[in-house]
């Protein structure tokens, strides 16, 4: 029943269900109640927690590690480990989106604008975070952050 492959279908679909929540409706309130508000990404950082635990203590990766490129292949040659890693991903970038969207809506960043940034965040993560970090530049926060 729970196999990798079972996980990443499932982490993909709800990933998917948040990421057109905010593309689509980011006022809507079950956008708030279930994206802007943290849930979604947290979910899916448990579920992380669960599947790499799982991985480490069950299922070890022979010659995994984190100390060269090579131990770090033989980490992914697991697949318990590689659904962990995408489900990190989704998780990550995910946070980001969600983030992305909440600080638009203080500063009154057009949606529009936001669009291109929440795609590219979805499917490139650092690059959408990069072109936020431009476009956020140009709407300043309107109350000083202390």
């Amino acid at each position: 029943m729970f196999t990798p492959d079972f996980l990443f279908e499932s982490a993909n679909g709800i990933a998917s269900l948040g990421w057109l929540l905010l593309l689509l409706a980011p006022r809507w309130q079950a956008t708030r109640a279930v994206m802007l508000s943290g849930a979604l990404p947290l979910l899916l950082a448990a579920t992380y927690v669960v599947v790499i635990g799982y991985q480490t203590f069950v299922h070890p990766a022979p010659g995994a590690g984190f100390g060269s490129l090579a131990q770090v292949a033989a980490l992914f040659r697991e697949p318990w480990a590689l659904v962990a890693g995408w489900v990190h991903y989704l998780c990550f970038d995910m946070w980001v989106g969600a983030w992305e969207t909440r600080d638009a809506h203080r500063r009154g960043v057009p949606h529009w604008l936001l669009l291109p940034c929440l795609l590219a965040t979805f499917l490139l993560g650092p690059l959408g975070l990069l072109l936020y970090s431009g476009v956020r530049r140009r709407y300043p926060h309107p109350t000083p952050i202390i």
